[in-house]
């Protein structure tokens, strides 16, 4: 194909790569991607082939985070570049002939599970597993969280290719995309008969959602009205309520709030509710640092547990190289947006004791991390929670890609989660990763479910992403050991 063609290609596959995930959720979009991208890098160069990956990644990162924008400009485009070479790399190490089939699928998993890890902690949105929630195939996070379910996905669109190509009259295109489809759909079956956790009770949750604006920058003159809209809004808990959920950061004392005064009116509403309440706090604890947590408040006016938060936001709740970074800052733009204090990083175990038992808490970003919630169920919750704050960010791309990350989270434990946010979006998610109830962004509203508590651990929650790592550092090593061809398969094709 000519040059043009092929960059056309590329900026396709990304398009839909990008169509598949939130907020758009085009999920079979995700296979034609992965099948235009298995032809790109069919018998091309090793150039050639990182070339069109890094063209084809360009084409699905920047529109599938393109709220970043809106926040730090010049953070969004060196991320897409950087992510960009990630998987560029990850097709240069792949053999362009028939072993492509075994070793991409485990090379592209390696690429997102290093963007989900580095730099910064990493970044885990947009990738290919949020794109599967509400199929079948995102119950394998079951078996192998959401790195084994960008392999089937992978996989799948593979097995799309070389079905395409045997119409053309390809033998072995027709047995790769048999074989393709056969360890798919055995992974799938295979999420849907593992042993899974067990009920050990019933409780009646109670989210509250309230309200405001969306797009707006915290400031202090904030701090009240934040906290009385929550307030205003958990009159509408009904009776025999058993947990009351607030969202991340709600209750945040400084210039204009008390603490004292903003503890007591969080014990009105635990009284008048009659149930414990896991509130957010936001406040400073020195010059230097501020606290980030979810305590158990409780209606007798006491405060049994916390829960600090340990995965923080790069640039947003810490300052990597901070004293380069402001220099930089006040250099090339003339002020510091920079937060002045870094949250202090917890060291409490991510599960609050209460009087309904043991709840995981991971608190906004870190509910996009896998083993944050798996940490919580290996430390016995039997509930999972996400509190945040999502009210300053532009668009609902990072909204709902929340959500769809905490499906993950929901099937890779078999858990219910909550998710609840001062804006949206909050929703009830069943072990099944099905979302029960969601709010709209903006709105005032207490989303009220009967959820289940849980005992047991999945295959996932138990082992990790391990196994997936593996495969994919075995299976490059096999693509780049192992001959084009076979000695028997060579001498087949001297004979005459």
């Amino acid at each position: 194909m000519s040059r043009i063609s092929a960059g056309l290609r590329c900026l396709l596959a990304g398009v839909c790569l990008a169509g598949s995930v939130p907020p758009w959720g085009w999920w079979p979009l995700a296979f034609i991607g992965f099948a235009l991208i298995d032809r790109l890098l069919a018998e091309r160069s090793v150039r050639s082939r990182f070339g069109r990956m890094a063209l084809v990644t360009v084409a699905w990162i920047y529109p599938s985070t393109i709220w970043m924008w809106d926040m730090t400009p010049p953070g969004y485009l060196v991320a897409g570049a950087l992510f960009a070479l990630y998987y560029g790399v990850a097709a240069a190490l792949t053999p362009s002939d028939w072993r492509r089939r075994i070793v991409f699928p485990g090379a592209f998993a390696l690429a997102e599970l290093a963007r989900w890890s580095w730099p910064f902690g990493g970044v885990p949105l947009a990738h290919m597993a949020m794109s599967q929630v509400d199929t079948p195939v995102g119950q394998v996070a079951r078996l192998g969280g959401p790195a084994l379910v960008v392999v089937v996905v992978v996989v799948i669109g593979q097995a799309i290719s070389s079905c395409a190509g045997s119409a053309q009259g390809s033998r072995d295109a027709f047995r790769y995309g048999v074989v393709g489809t056969a360890v798919a759909l055995a992974l799938v079956a295979g999420a849907f008969l593992a042993p899974r956790s067990t009920a050990v009770s019933e409780i009646d949750a109670a989210l509250v959602q309230g309200g405001g604006p969306q797009r707006t920058r915290a400031s202090s003159d904030q701090e009240p009205i934040v906290l009385a809209r929550h307030i205003e809004a958990s009159k509408a808990i009904e009776p025999s309520i058993d947990l009351v959920l607030w969202p991340e950061n709600v209750v945040n004392p400084g210039r204009y709030l008390d603490e004292n005064r903003a503890f007591s009116e969080v014990v009105q509403v635990a009284q008048a509710t009659d149930a414990p309440v896991l509130a957010g706090w936001f406040k400073p604890v020195s010059d230097t640092t501020t606290a980030n947590y979810q305590s158990v408040i409780n209606s007798d006016g006491t405060e049994t547990d916390v829960y600090d938060k340990v995965r923080l936001v790069p640039f947003g709740e810490f300052v990597p190289l901070r004293g380069l970074v402001v220099w930089l800052a006040e250099t090339t733009m003339g002020t510091n947006p920079l937060p002045r204090r870094n949250v202090r990083i917890g060291t409490a175990e991510p599960v609050l004791d209460t009087e309904v038992g043991p709840v995981g808490v991971s608190i906004s970003w870190e509910g996009f991390f896998e083993h944050r919630a798996r940490h919580s169920v290996r430390e016995g919750a039997q509930l999972l929670t996400n509190p945040t704050n999502g009210s300053s960010y532009w668009l609902t791309i990072v909204q709902t890609q929340q959500v769809a990350s905490n499906q993950l989270r929901a099937i890779e434990n078999d858990r219910w989660v909550l998710q609840v946010a001062p804006t949206g979006l909050s929703a009830v998610i069943d072990p099944n990763g099905k979302v029960v109830q969601r709010t709209d962004v903006s709105e005032r509203r207490v989303l009220t479910h009967t959820v289940e508590m849980r005992d047991g651990r999945t295959l996932h929650s138990r082992v990790g992403w391990w196994p997936v790592l593996l495969y994919g550092l075995a299976a490059i090593a096999w693509g780049l050991l192992r001959p084009r061809l076979s000695p028997h398969r060579a001498e087949v094709r001297r004979s005459p």
